[in-house]
């Protein structure tokens, strides 16, 4: 009797968006430095911590450079017993010219429509196009999938890559992406395939049994 051919690894890549800050909501922070999670933030990050230990084979940790990133992979680290490693490629957005401004302000802008209605012909003032944005993280998720073949990863970043990488996954136009909600600290689990990736779950905030990771 033929022996059936062993599938093809699976790797599991754990999206994670930083917790809450002091001006989650209210500005658009971009890349500027210093800005770090709120009290409430760092309750989320202990929570996230908590759930993602418990999944089986995760081999590392990779964060944003930036600040509220990084503290948000802290305690997962510390939970799985290893080092966050950092990857540029997961950064936020470059807001360019917007960098700092209160959304309550720039919603008021002709170009906030565009970058609603059509992201993926925009480009911030002096700064990154969404494309470029989504075409950055995807590759920075194929370099993570090459480099741990059919283990899990986890990977801190933002909403709008996040949010890119879904739409990535399930092929939808990057001028859809803006209906997918990533909230502080939930996680999106995708899981790559050589025949195509699978969206475990998205905006997950609750329990990550089930997932079979």
């Amino acid at each position: 009797m033929p022996t059936r051919p062993e599938p093809p690894p699976r790797t599991a890549v754990v999206l994670v968006r930083h917790g809450l800050t002091p001006t989650t909501g209210k500005v658009l922070p971009g890349r500027a430095p210093g800005l770090h999670l709120a009290d409430e933030g760092k309750r989320q990050a202990a929570l996230v911590a908590e759930r993602i230990a418990g999944l089986d084979k995760v081999a590392a940790v990779y964060s944003s450079p930036l600040e509220r990133a990084r503290e948000t992979a802290a305690p997962v680290a510390r939970a799985l017993g290893i080092r966050t490693k950092i990857e540029r490629g997961l950064i936020e957005c470059d807001f360019g010219d917007w960098t700092g401004a209160r959304l309550s302000s720039l919603s008021k802008q002709p170009d906030w429509r565009v970058l609603q209605r059509h992201p993926s012909g925009f480009r911030f003032p002096g700064g990154e196009s969404l494309s470029e944005m989504a075409s950055r993280a995807r590759d920075a998720i194929e370099r993570l999938v090459r480099s741990h073949k059919g283990a899990t990863v986890v990977a801190v970043s933002h909403a709008d890559p996040i949010k890119a990488a879904v739409a990535d996954a399930v092929g939808t136009h990057l001028d859809l992406f803006q209906r997918i909600c990533i909230s502080p600290c939930s996680v999106t689990v995708i899981s790559y395939v050589p025949e195509g990736p699978e969206v475990l779950t998205v905006n997950n905030t609750g329990s990550l049994s089930g997932l079979g990771l």
